[in-house]
């Protein structure tokens, strides 16, 4: 990956638009040559297990910016029947992310928006506990902290509110 000098934009090594510089654990950019969390690899296919697995260890480290993008490529890779339930599960970690960072608005409004689509890919497809995912406790969880963030109007830690993907313990 190059970086930006005079002007010029980072590109992958497929010469796609590519941020270089490193990104903390919510994803914000930081300046070149700092130290940050290792990026997860652009465009890998993962089985649905492989998917939830990583996922689920991202936001348990406190990392969901990383988990989105996890889902995000389960999104675009996987079969069309499926990729609402894993964008609404993106929508999910990028609510955690914006309430983390302190956009108390944004979070609450994709973590309800996340829950609705979950909800809703759920009822269409009649399937509760797809790949052992807790879909009602999800949307629950999301509702509860968009809740949380709109009333005390400050970022929370998203270690903290890491939500567990299949129930229980992560």
């Amino acid at each position: 990956m190059s970086s930006t000098s005079g002007g010029r934009r980072d590109r992958d090594t497929e010469g796609r638009a590519r941020n270089a510089r490193p990104r903390d654990g919510l994803g914000r950019p930081l300046p070149y040559g700092a130290d940050g969390v290792e990026r997860q690899p652009e465009g890998l296919v993962r089985t649905p297990e492989e998917t939830v697995v990583e996922a689920q260890a991202l936001l348990a480290a406190g990392k969901p910016f990383h988990a989105h993008e996890v889902f995000e490529d389960a999104w675009k890779s996987g079969p069309a029947e499926e990729r609402a339930l894993w964008r609404g599960l993106a929508q999910l970690a990028v609510g955690l992310t914006h309430a983390a960072r302190g956009n108390l608005t944004g979070g609450a409004r994709l973590l309800r928006r996340g829950a609705g689509a979950i909800e809703e890919w759920s009822a269409v497809s009649g399937r509760a506990r797809p790949y052992g995912l807790e879909l009602g406790e999800l949307a629950a969880w999301a509702r509860e902290l968009a809740g949380v963030v709109e009333r005390d109007g400050a970022a929370v830690d998203a270690e903290v509110w890491a939500p567990r993907l299949r129930g229980g313990t992560p």
